[in-house]
């Protein structure tokens, strides 16, 4: 059993070691021969004639030095070639893949690796959300899901019961599709980027922000549809006295703006601190190179917020569909509508 237990750990632990650059930490030693060669240089007879060369020699060695302290990555900078976009896909120490680098008119439409951790997460959607459609329709009325089917179904099920239907109540239906993708894509996005080598899309503030902007769009045509122009400009006023509309309504647009600029940030910022603690981590040990704090505190510290990030990336996916459901069902939403809605469940 111990064996097994340990093999688990190795299995989970050494990916993530090798997807750190090697050339983080080299000796400094090693970039300051060519200052010492440099700085070795005779004096001539004529302290006069040795002033220019030397003043030159003494500028090639502080540029020499500074290249050389530049030349050593940091354990931050290495953190944030992890979380941040690139061009190019880091299988260290195989190789890296270098991605194709577009601009047409002007525009930079370049495929990075968050542009192909999305395409990845949506071909996943859609291979898994097939197969799981056509085992339910090989079942017959009696028979039960199993294995992914099960699976799907429950969280389907979870998301039309317990998210859309309570927050936004009559005409849910029609806004499930929308909550469905947005918490499938968003919890494959935050999965796939724990694999090793992985990216986590979510982590880009472009990718947040898009998603929420979809929300924001959603949220305003919906709150046109159910109360048309007049019951929308009702809405802004807050059914405040006309003297207090001066105030009311710029408070009411901006709060139209903050909702996504929450949804933005807490996902970002969420996805991003757990990939931050994690390296950070990882670094401690090289940074005092001690095995002991590598075996007591980095890796067993890692391997806890690791298997939290799994359950962080469920929660996420989950806080932002039922936000979206939230702000969808207070748009739409009329003034006495739960009163109603308490007596109707009431006879």
């Amino acid at each position: 059993m111990r064996v097994k237990a340990i093999s688990r750990i190795l299995a989970l632990v050494v990916p993530v070691l090798l997807s750190l650059n090697s050339h983080a930490f080299a000796a400094p030693g090693q970039n300051e021969a060519p200052v010492s060669e440099h700085a070795a240089v005779t004096a001539p007879a004529n302290p006069a004639a040795a002033a220019a060369p030397a003043a030159e020699h003494a500028e090639h060695a502080e540029a020499t030095a500074a290249h050389a302290e530049g030349g050593d990555e940091k354990p931050g900078d290495l953190i944030m070639h992890h979380i941040l976009d690139s061009h190019t896909f880091a299988f260290e120490p195989f190789g890296e893949v270098h991605l194709p680098h577009i601009v047409v008119g002007g525009y930079d439409i370049s495929i990075t690796k968050h542009v192909v951790m999305i395409w990845l997460a949506a071909t996943l959607l859609v291979v898994i959300a097939s197969a799981a459609g056509t085992s339910f329709k090989k079942m017959s009325a009696t028979q039960a899901p199993k294995g992914l089917a099960n699976v799907f179904e429950s969280l389907v099920d979870f998301i039309s019961n317990d998210v859309a239907r309570p927050n936004i109540g009559h005409g849910y239906e029609k806004y499930l599709p929308y909550l469905l993708t947005v918490f499938f894509f968003i919890l494959l996005c935050n999965l796939l980027g724990l694999i090793p080598y992985g990216a986590t899309a979510t982590g880009n503030v472009n990718v947040t922000l898009t998603l929420a902007t979809f929300t924001f769009i959603i949220t305003q045509v919906a709150a046109f549809k159910e109360h048309g122009i007049v019951g929308y400009m009702k809405h802004l006023t807050a059914g405040t006295h006309w003297a207090l509309w001066i105030i009311m309504v710029p408070i009411e647009i901006l709060g139209q703006f903050t909702k996504p600029f929450a949804l933005t940030i807490r996902l970002f910022a969420n996805m991003t601190a757990g990939h931050i603690i994690i390296l950070s981590l990882f670094f401690i040990s090289f940074i005092l190179k001690s095995y002991i704090v590598a075996v007591a505190v980095s890796i067993p510290f890692a391997i806890f917020i690791y298997l939290l990030e799994l359950f962080v990336a469920f929660l996420q996916a989950f806080v932002f569909t039922m936000l979206s459901a939230l702000f969808i069902g207070l748009a739409t939403s009329h003034e006495g509508g739960d009163e109603h809605a308490a007596e109707g469940a009431h006879h």
